[in-house]
């Protein structure tokens, strides 16, 4: 029986309804969801649970949260002080802000004469809140962002009218690399002021580090382009670029850390594997951070206090190391399984992720409906998989770029966040899937 009929098929994201129209009232407009949230309700309408063990999320944004080997204990209660009951401050509790510049002083600047201080740093309720507050405190400029990226990107770069967002193609046949001579052409060329993008990236996994990460900070300083970098699956990389803990981060090449336009994100949700925390933070020139804290005192007004002041112990350096090294291991094994199952069923990979905790792959060569993204998905929902198709990925702020068809629309992007028994129970699926597939729509 086939699962994709032509009452059920459904078109692209950017041409979608994106909210039912049970009702229209003219002071709303129409609210586009992010890749992950789409394909979770899609699941939600078919009995999808996250409590519900039977289901294999390959479509989640978060990592598994529980105990990995070798990694520190888990946190699973927080006491509330007495004056926690009262809001945190807008930039966040001082002692928070002294704990993430410490931490980034340890890992990136020792040897530095410039270092961090907590002043450099403006904590968040969520990495969403902190991208908010800093396109809300950009002014009438040109803004780069590359394709394909992070999908929330893409009414973040809509909403906020005093900049324009230029977006500048990255190519499946380099496997998505981009040097600072592309960069330093890039910001020439269409006049950026600055640029926003994930590093390692969401969702192909290329990752920019060691010398080329050191160039592009060169050339952002020298032409005064401030890098906006999504680090949020800093601790992520399954090869260590400088022989030591595997992680990466801007901060490392900054000359000063006032001076320098180099702005940072970074938080709980992926590199502490605490997402329900919503502790986030953004590091920066102070000149920077006092402009985000603004920028939040009206649009959110500042992120939990207990559990703020609960995070401050999490950032000792030797609990991150262990925790990053845990994770590293963890995330490496369940990589590579991935992409050996996929690839034996036919999915292509324009790069090996460097980084994150996804797989994008090219399923071009999988038999139709699965060889295009919204086809793979709709049916693998059938089998309790959850994917997320590639054309969530193909950011595009205010639909100002035409066409019906997706340059991703042959991709997916896999995540291997859950855990190794829940990738297995899916790959055995998604071959089952490969092997009989349902009967394309006449």
């Amino acid at each position: 029986m086939s699962v994709i009929s032509d009452s059920d098929s459904f078109p692209s994201p950017a041409l979608s309804p994106a909210v039912p129209e049970h009702h229209s009232f003219h002071a709303f407009r129409a609210v586009p969801k992010t890749g992950v949230i789409y394909v979770t309700n899609e699941a939600t309408k078919l009995g999808f649970a996250s409590s519900d063990p039977d289901w294999c999320n390959l479509g989640q944004g978060q990592p598994e949260t529980g105990d990995l080997p070798g990694a520190p204990a888990r946190i699973h209660s927080v006491a509330i002080h007495a004056d926690d009951q009262e809001y945190a401050p807008v930039a966040g509790l001082w002692e928070l802000r002294e704990a993430v510049a410490s931490l980034y002083n340890d890992l990136y600047r020792k040897g530095r004469g410039s270092k961090y201080s907590a002043e450099n740093v403006c904590v968040s309720g969520g990495g969403r809140a902190a991208l908010t507050r800093a396109a809300a405190s950009l002014g009438s400029i040109n803004l780069g962002h590359f394709l394909p990226d992070y999908t929330a990107y893409e009414e973040l770069l809509d909403i906020f009218k005093a900049f324009t967002s230029i977006p500048i193609l990255l190519d499946s046949d380099t496997g998505y690399r981009f040097t600072s001579d592309d960069l330093k052409r890039e910001i020439l060329g269409r006049g950026l002021s600055a640029l926003l993008l994930s590093n390692p990236c969401n969702p192909t996994g290329k990752l920019v580090s060691g010398e080329e990460l050191e160039r592009w900070v060169d050339v952002a300083r020298d032409l005064d382009c401030t890098l906006l970098l999504d680090e949020f699956y800093s601790h992520y990389i399954y090869e260590a670029p400088h022989g030591g803990l595997p992680v990466e981060s801007a901060a490392r090449y900054v000359n000063d850390v006032d001076k320098d336009p180099i702005v940072l994100f970074d938080g709980f949700t992926k590199n502490w594997r605490y997402p329900g925390w919503r502790v986030t933070w953004a590091v920066a020139p102070k000149s920077v951070v006092e402009r985000f804290a603004s920028a939040g005192s009206f649009l959110d007004g500042g992120g939990s206090k207990p559990l703020q002041r609960a995070a401050v112990a999490l950032f000792d350096e030797a609990y991150v190391v262990s925790e990053t090294r845990a994770i590293q291991r963890a995330f490496r094994d369940k990589r590579d399984r991935m992409l050996s199952r996929l690839g034996r069923l036919g999915v292509r990979f324009d790069s090996i992720p460097e980084g994150t905790f996804y797989a994008w792959g090219n399923v071009a060569n999988l038999p139709a409906p699965l060889n295009e993204g919204m086809g793979l998905f709709r049916a693998a929902l059938e089998k309790k998989v959850i994917t997320v198709p590639g054309e969530f990925f193909d950011v595009n702020p205010g639909k100002r770029r035409q066409g019906r068809v997706s340059r991703f629309r042959d991709h997916v992007r896999f995540s291997f966040g859950p855990s190794m028994e829940t990738l297995e129970r899916a790959m055995t699926r998604l071959e089952q899937l490969v092997s009989d597939p349902p009967r394309s729509p006449a």
